[in-house]
């Protein structure tokens, strides 16, 4: 298996290239980019048209998952949930919507234009209880045993220390609780010369773990009753297909939980 500690890109120089990215996303949301995004790539990944169809544009349009990170675990009214690598706030704004305003829900990113859309978009839905914090998911701004569900979409496949990023997660969940993620699988190994092309980062390829990998490193944390959903393939139809097929790249949805 990989090593799933160290890679071998510059951890603050790829987030520079993260942000420059996002950036992009949120502020120019109709750009051409290697991934699917806004309604299009909600409806290709299964999202309740019902809520999708409720929330106004600007809560979809900057949307760039790789999967739905909930397929396997329906959260309850009155949870309490993080997002990792919120962006815009389209899954934060549909975990809102299912824990009703008795739960809680906090979205964590490090893209300013990301995060200013994000609470823009809350305030313009009324939704007091979703707030939107500045912060990086290797040091999540939550405190310890906080939440029900913390849940990601894409964001950790970006992330160079993916070990430290998940044992944050396992930090700030309730005993019990769940991580529910959705991210990048690769089938065929990334050769060194571009796990350390940061560019291919950026495009969720170079940072995806086999789904092996992923299960080590869930284990290696300390989650329990680890479960993969069935494969999504993410990139199908878009600009970034061809690098995705060479290393047989799909997305699957993960589920864990932190001992009670």
């Amino acid at each position: 298996m990989a090593d799933t500690h160290q890679v071998g890109v510059e951890p603050e120089r790829l987030r520079a290239l993260v942000r420059s990215k996002y950036r992009i996303v949120a502020t120019d949301p109709g750009a051409r980019f290697h991934f699917h995004t806004g309604r299009a790539l909600a409806a290709k990944l299964g999202y309740d048209r019902t809520i999708v169809d409720s929330l106004p544009d600007r809560a979809v349009e900057s949307f760039a998952g790789v999967a739905d990170p909930l397929t396997l675990r329906t959260l309850a009214e009155d949870e309490r949930v993080v997002d990792l690598g919120s962006g815009a706030g389209f899954d934060c704004l549909v975990a809102a919507l299912r824990v009703g305003p008795g739960g809680h829900v906090i979205g964590i990113d490090m893209t300013p234009e990301m995060l200013d859309k994000a609470r823009a978009t809350a305030r313009q839905l009324d939704l007091d209880h979703v707030e939107f914090r500045e912060g990086i998911i290797e040091a999540i701004p939550v405190e310890d045993g906080w939440a029900d569900v913390v849940m990601s979409n894409g964001a950790l496949n970006l992330v160079a220390d993916k070990r430290a990023a998940l044992a944050e997660a396992y930090r700030v969940l309730r005993p019990g609780g769940a991580i529910a993620f959705a991210d990048i699988a690769l089938g065929r190994a990334v050769p060194a010369e571009c796990v350390a092309n940061a560019e291919l980062w950026t495009d969720c390829i170079a940072g995806g773990l086999t789904v092996a990998d992923w299960h080590q490193l869930l284990g290696e944390v300390g989650f329990v009753d680890r479960q993969v959903g069935p494969p999504v393939d993410t990139f199908g139809g878009a600009p970034g297909e061809a690098n995705a097929r060479v290393f047989e790249v799909v997305a699957h949805p993960f589920l864990a939980h932190k001992p009670r």
